[in-house]
């Protein structure tokens, strides 16, 4: 059977490819996910993609996903730093997690510095702009496949 792994874009990513190119750089949310669905045939998995602003919404589908996905695949955006809802669905949901950001957190803003998704989630990706993505799904099949 095929493995199943949701991909959750949070917040502004929408925005990728027009918003601060110099921090996020300049491929599109589009791009972005033809890129995953590309390694995702060769790897032999099926995504689910999911791009939302709201939290609630974020929420939702992590908890959803629990008998449905085997693996989680997020970017929580600027949700990172502030949202111990999404943190708390994803620690209660018990699905396999890896966390990715474009830009490195810990070389920006102080605010940015904390993740508080990070201690609930098998690893982060970050600073490798959009191919933190990809080393992320390469990471999670690899993690699914040595189960």
């Amino acid at each position: 059977m095929m493995k199943k792994i949701l991909v959750i874009h949070g917040p502004n990513l929408d925005l990728l490819g027009q918003r601060e190119p110099s921090i996020y750089g300049r491929k599109t949310l589009k791009e972005i996910n033809d890129e995953l669905k590309r390694l995702a045939r060769k790897r032999r998995v099926a995504l689910k993609i999911v791009q939302s602003n709201h939290e609630g919404e974020i929420v939702d589908s992590i908890g959803k996903s629990r008998n449905k996905f085997d693996a989680l695949l997020i970017n929580p955006a600027a949700y990172t730093h502030t949202s111990v809802a999404i943190r708390d669905a994803i620690a209660a949901s018990g699905i396999l997690t890896v966390e990715v950001h474009l830009s490195n957190i810990y070389s920006r803003e102080k605010f940015r510095q904390k993740s508080l998704i990070s201690p609930v989630v098998k690893g982060t990706i970050l600073g490798f702009g959009y191919k933190s993505y990809l080393l992320g799904l390469e990471a999670l099949v690899d993690l699914l496949d040595a189960k």
